[in-house]
């Protein structure tokens, strides 16, 4: 076992991880960043989805770092993809043409901008990038944490020091490792008072479902269906009762109504939700003809939500049981849909569905890891609340206005279906800071979230947790730990006593604290 110093430790290569490390370097400081697969990039790349993000994203209301990654992503197409002079020409252009997002792209796209971004510090030596190591023990001394030990590939482990930890993980292992309090789970209303919140007692089992995405490309007339998957029997026949038929069907939830609501393929003039326009993240009428034989699209879709069970607070055994149902249904989906799927013209399979494994960076074409919606929650100082964001609580006034604001995000309270057997809650949302209060642990205090893992609840994670916010979390959780360093302070005391010239550091670093009068989403 081998000990390694740094200024800040980033434990998680996440999307927020990523940008913490970024922000800790720019202020020349040593990082060291460590990553449990081998992709840096969270959701970005090794959880192969593409960027969620609200309507105004192009003019306002993400960080200039995150900007900075998005014209990057658009650039990287220009310079090394054979696009046409349409494609080229378009500022923002949206290489997938997905319906979701203005910026669909391949995750291996996201895993070069990352790289290209984090290039000088690398080779300064400011930044160490350790993948396949995850966290296993924390040590602490009263209400600080001490060091991590890490695991690597080969069994070895390392310890790492450092003034200031940052939890970049997505499920928030260092809060049960430190023996931080945290939540999990939904709270109930006694707890929280929201709307949506349980409405007797809580459930720390109740987390938002999980999906293994994977990517395909079409071609009609060839034959590339998988081997049928070991579990294809029980998802052929289950139906949830929330549900309002098989999850292997086209029909599903609307998430907002919960009333059914039919998807087809490919778009057709029956006026159906085309699943396949939905998360494309390669259009190959961009680039020039016959560069791609085929668009490509990614499977992050209502039938691939797994939520049969939980992936945190239960045994080892469980979480395995639980990884290889989600790697299963996501495999009967697509064996479903090339052998037994209705088609409009009276047939049945879409045989040319083709699996691509090299898309996603494995041998069995599934995403790295798991797309992770809901993370353990540190006990802050400060609790985002419903009451605080959702519009038909706050009527016309807006979201809360935070004093303490260290950044801005914006997207509807968006909980899928959840492994307490429970549907969507998908309700409007007002466009909303980032308060300092939520990234400071009640008791710890140099434990700094930095993903998804901040002071929100099982209801506001679901406006928190998307790309742009978690970027901006994991950037001013960098910037907030340098800033410690160079004052002799924690970050407590910053908020009570330096946040004006905390703010002032942040909007100099591009961070935008406030939102324009808009309406909810």
């Amino acid at each position: 076992m081998k000990d390694f110093c740094a200024d800040v430790a980033v434990i998680g290569g996440s999307v927020g991880g990523c940008a913490a490390a970024l922000a800790a370097a720019r202020m020349g400081r040593k990082v060291i960043l460590t990553e449990e697969t081998d992709w840096i990039g969270g959701q970005l790349t090794n959880q192969a989805v593409p960027p969620d993000e609200h309507p105004w994203v192009e003019q306002f209301g993400a960080t200039r770092s995150y900007r900075n990654y998005r014209d990057r992503v658009r650039q990287y197409y220009k310079l090394h993809y054979p696009v046409t002079a349409k494609a080229r020409a378009d500022e923002h252009l949206n290489p997938g043409s997905g319906g979701v997002s203005k910026l669909c792209h391949e995750p291996r796209v996201s895993l070069a901008v990352l790289y290209e971004m984090l290039a000088p510090h690398l080779s300064s030596g400011r930044v160490e990038i350790w993948l396949r190591h995850k966290a296993e023990a924390a040590e602490t001394s009263g209400d600080y944490v001490r060091s991590v030990t890490v695991r690597g590939p080969d069994g070895e482990c390392k310890v790492v020091h450092a003034p200031y930890i940052l939890d970049a993980t997505d499920l928030g292992d260092l809060l049960p490792l430190s023996g931080a309090e945290y939540r999990v789970g939904a709270e109930s209303q006694a707890e929280t008072d929201e709307p949506h919140a349980r409405p007797e007692t809580g459930d720390p089992l109740n987390h938002q479902s999980i999906t293994y995405c994977f990517a395909m490309d079409y071609f009609p007339g060839k034959d590339h269906t998988i081997p049928k998957p070991e579990q294809y029997g029980f998802w052929r026949d289950y139906k949830a009762d929330f549900w309002p038929g098989k999850l292997l069907s086209w029909t599903a939830c609307h998430p907002i109504t919960l009333e059914p609501r039919e998807h087809a393929l490919f778009p057709n003039d029956q006026g159906k939700h085309s699943l396949w326009k939905y998360r494309q993240i390669l259009d190959k009428d961009h680039f020039a003809s016959g560069a791609f034989p085929s668009s490509i699209t990614l499977v992050n879709w209502p039938q691939v939500d797994y939520w049969l069970g939980p992936i945190m607070e239960v045994s080892d055994q469980e979480v395995e049981k639980h990884l290889w149902g989600a790697k299963q249904l996501s495999l009967s989906w697509l064996y479903w849909m090339q052998t037994e799927a209705p088609r409009p013209d009276g047939g049945a399979g879409y045989p040319g569905l083709r699996l691509r494994p090299d898309v996603v960076g494995t041998d069995d074409g599934l995403a790295k890891y798991p797309y992770v919606r809901e993370s353990r929650r540190m006990r802050t100082e400060f609790t985002v609340l419903e009451q605080h964001v959702a519009a038909d609580v706050r009527g016309d006034r807006g979201a809360e206005v935070f004093t303490d604001s260290v950044g801005i995000g914006c997207y509807r309270i968006d909980l899928h279906p959840a492994t307490g057997l429970i549907n969507y809650v998908d309700i409007s949302s007002y466009p909303f800071q980032i308060p300092l209060g939520s990234l400071l642990h009640e008791r710890m205090e140099n434990l700094l979230p930095a993903c998804k893992n901040l002071g929100v609840t099982h209801i506001t994670n679901g406006c928190y947790r998307l790309h742009p916010v978690e970027w901006n979390i994991g950037e001013v959780a960098g910037l907030l730990a340098v800033y410690c360093l160079q004052n002799d302070m924690r970050p407590r005391q910053v908020r009570s006593s330096k946040l004006e010239d905390f703010q002032s550091l942040l909007r100099r670093h591009g961070i935008e604290l406030d939102w324009p009068r808009i309406r909810p989403v």
